[in-house]
């Protein structure tokens, strides 16, 4: 650690002051032990920093750079977050936030639903298969969003399971309770599933699959109304060079990874403000 008022320069994912302010208040308070103990002494700044910093460049978690804050003290952070559900807390509450200051309510009223199959690497790890339409070795993204195209689920499985089939898995992870107001899911021909129907009727029966069909004679890609916001979100992700293939072990990484890029994504909407020079730390003494 450097001395008390030492500076670096600022990588483009850095956090600007605006957006510390607004995410600080998301972050777990450090464990509190009843006998007493040191403080917390990590710059939780910095933590997130180089957390967004690895997602976006897409590096390895030992080769982050030297100014940046070590494996060794962010990886228990990330994988913290990931199991107590802290990362999926902070979707919730900055995709509401966004939408308010959007003008919308705070949940929506429809959402998409969609996958995306990505390969996988040599690294191995879990739920992995082949996905014959795509001709893709790895493992998908399920996606549902809101219509700004801001995340609401993720679901991480083999890229051989059928869409129609994880549809419950995925839609499971959202309940009424939680959206209120949602009525209407977009989604495309894959998910007319008659499994999938019988699963809504039973559980979900406030909620309608509305399919959006192609127009005919079309080929290749072809954006269908209300539905393309989820291939935009998509598209924002893979911004992300973390996001190119999937490089996590397990599936639990892979959504974590996926959320991280929309909490960063709805923060630099939150707040686009210009960056400063530079970013100045306290370090510990």
């Amino acid at each position: 650690m450097g001395q008390e008022g030492s500076s670096r320069k600022v990588y483009p994912s850095d956090l600007t002051d605006e957006q510390w302010a607004i995410v600080e208040p998301l972050i777990p308070p450090a464990k509190q032990n009843p006998r007493g103990g040191r403080p917390r002494e990590v710059d939780m700044r910095e933590v997130l920093n180089t957390i967004f910093y690895l997602n976006r460049s897409g590096c390895q978690w030992d080769m982050l750079p030297h100014d940046l804050l070590p494996k060794s003290t962010v990886y228990d952070y990330f994988a913290q977050w990931r199991d107590d559900g802290t990362w999926a807390k902070m979707v919730k509450a900055l995709r509401e936030r966004t939408r308010v200051e959007a003008g919308r309510e705070p949940t929506p009223s429809a959402a998409c639903i969609d996958s995306q199959s990505v390969k996988t690497t040599e690294i191995g790890g879990p739920e992995r298969g082949y996905d014959g339409g795509k001709k893709i070795n790895g493992r998908k993204r399920h996606l549902l969003v809101d219509t700004l195209g801001l995340l609401i689920a993720v679901l991480i499985t083999s890229a051989g399971l059928d869409d129609g089939v994880a549809a419950p898995l995925l839609l499971g992870l959202v309940t009424p309770q939680d959206f209120p107001r949602l009525a209407t899911i977009f989604a495309d021909q894959k998910y007319h599933n008659h499994a999938l129907d019988a699963w809504m009727a039973e559980h979900r029966t406030i909620w309608c699959i509305e399919v959006k069909v192609r127009p005919a004679g079309t080929k290749g890609f072809t954006p269908l109304e209300k539905r393309w916001v989820i291939e935009r979100t998509n598209a924002w992700h893979g911004r992300y060079r973390r996001n190119s293939k999937d490089y996590e072990r397990s599936t639990e990484s892979s959504t974590a990874m996926i959320q991280i890029s929309n909490i960063h994504l709805m923060l630099n909407r939150l707040s686009p403000c210009g960056r400063p020079a530079f970013h100045y730390r306290k370090e510990a003494a």
